[in-house]
């Protein structure tokens, strides 16, 4: 679902905030961040920052009084912000997901990594970036996120969210993970596997993808469970309906122990016997576009696809090569 952005004249007065997370690790992370951070504060925009980034941007809130906030944890970070702005790539923007998923404050990202599936802008468009924002032109698209529930023995462990996926893998190389995998309350298939990855739309083109999995277009609504390395006949990546609940139980005699990967960064073990449910989530993760381009195009930009001999509408074709679809 889009929504589109709110009017500036609209809103109520008080100061208008943003949230900047950056990957401070990579030099080039930090002066992007750090001109975002000049620029907005310049517009009146007070700009709020994680602690620990403040001191690898080497900026305190006396240089930009009063605007420039500090967060000393990531809890209560997005309160009141209007939006995330993130530097740095995909994994930047799943950490800011962590920090907004109970706020709901949409996420900006602004490429720096490889691929970079999630983020809208690129490093070198900064300008057109810092105007989007202070004019407030971009819309806001909802993303279908996971609820994931671990349960041993009938009780709850633990519960977590996804917004790209979360993965039941094995803990040890040398074993193989037996698991019996169902959907909608009814067994499906009982096998040996590295994993099971359940996605979402938004996460098919992440680990899904690399599982051979399908890519989903993100206005569609619906889970995905795509097994790895399994040893079945019937072991073919799944769609299934956003209502429905998808489950993977760990066998009880299964040797070892697994582990549940959630956005690749949160991890639970699973003892044998474990039973992990998976949903659709209550609350989306909300992405800010500032364009319009088709996913068609996205995925040729990312992947670098080979489009060569297209024979579309003379027009279509025209629009395109000055960039207007693109």
């Amino acid at each position: 679902m889009e929504t589109r952005a709110p009017d500036p004249l609209q809103d109520p007065s008080g100061p208008r905030r943003v949230l900047m997370v950056a990957h401070t690790g990579r030099e080039e992370a930090r002066d992007v961040a750090r001109g975002f951070c000049k620029a907005l504060t310049g517009h009146g925009i007070v700009v709020r920052l994680l602690r620990r980034e403040a001191a690898d941007l080497e900026l305190e809130a006396d240089q930009f009084v009063p605007a420039l906030e500090i967060a000393e944890n990531d809890e209560h970070a997005a309160d009141e912000c209007e939006l995330a702005l993130v530097v740095g790539g995909d994994g930047s923007i799943l950490r800011t997901a962590e920090i907004t998923h109970a706020t709901s404050t949409p996420i900006l990202g602004v490429n720096l990594g490889h691929v970079g599936f999630l983020a809208e802008a690129e490093y070198d468009d900064v300008e057109s970036t810092i105007d989007a924002i202070v004019h407030r032109r971009y819309a806001i698209e909802d993303r279908l996120t996971l609820d994931v529930s671990v349960h041993r023995d009938g009780e709850l462990v633990t519960s977590t969210f996804a917004l790209n996926e979360a993965s039941v893998e094995k803990a040890a190389r040398q074993r193989m993970l037996e698991v019996v995998v169902e959907i909608d309350g009814r067994p499906l298939s009982r096998f040996g596997c590295d994993g099971v990855v359940c996605a979402t739309p938004t996460g098919s083109t992440a680990y899904n993808f690399s599982a051979g999995g399908p890519i989903v277009w993100p206005g569609v609504e619906a889970l995905l469970m795509v097994p790895i390395s399994a040893h079945a006949l019937f072991a073919r990546p799944m769609v299934a309906a956003p209502t429905s609940v998808l489950a993977v139980e760990v066998l009880a005699r299964t040797e070892g122990a697994g582990v549940l990967w959630c956005d690749g960064r949160r991890a639970v073990d699973l003892p044998p016997g474990a039973r992990i449910e998976v949903r659709r989530g209550a609350h989306p993760i909300r992405l800010i576009r500032l364009h319009e381009a088709p996913f068609t195009d996205r995925l040729v930009a990312k992947f670098d696809l080979p489009v060569e001999g297209w024979r579309g509408s003379s027009e279509r074709r025209r629009r395109v090569a000055e960039g207007h679809d693109a």
